[in-house]
């Protein structure tokens, strides 16, 4: 499960990186939403993964022989979720907004030349 979860931050975080590197800003916008997405499910895992597993410590059972799921990152993660939406709807209004004034998408204002 660890090796799965592993593979899929790191798959998240290098096609992340790729798209940020490219020269159209929605292709930049894309990458930092995966980013994002591999941040969160890096802080996820940090919260010890279990399978069928209660997450709230039971009274009269000792933590030492049950591995609880820690809820602090959910919730973290869920935060982060929610404000992740939140500012990729907003750079998406500014992005159209970019759009429509300047007639170009490119991070650094200049055309490809053919």
């Amino acid at each position: 499960m660890e090796a799965v979860i592993a593979i899929a931050i790191g798959v998240l975080t290098a096609a992340g990186v790729w798209l940020v590197l490219r020269p159209r800003t929605f292709q930049v916008l894309v990458g930092l939403s995966l980013l994002s997405y591999a941040t969160n499910l890096f802080i996820f895992s940090v919260g010890s993964l279990s399978i069928a597993r209660e997450p709230i410590v039971q009274p009269g059972v000792t933590p030492d022989l049950v591995q609880y799921t820690d809820p602090l990152p959910q919730s973290l993660v869920l935060t982060a979720i929610v404000i992740g939406f939140a500012t990729t709807a907003l750079f998406l209004v500014v992005l159209l907004a970019l759009r429509g004034l300047t007639d170009s998408d490119h991070v650094d204002g200049e055309e490809e030349r053919p």
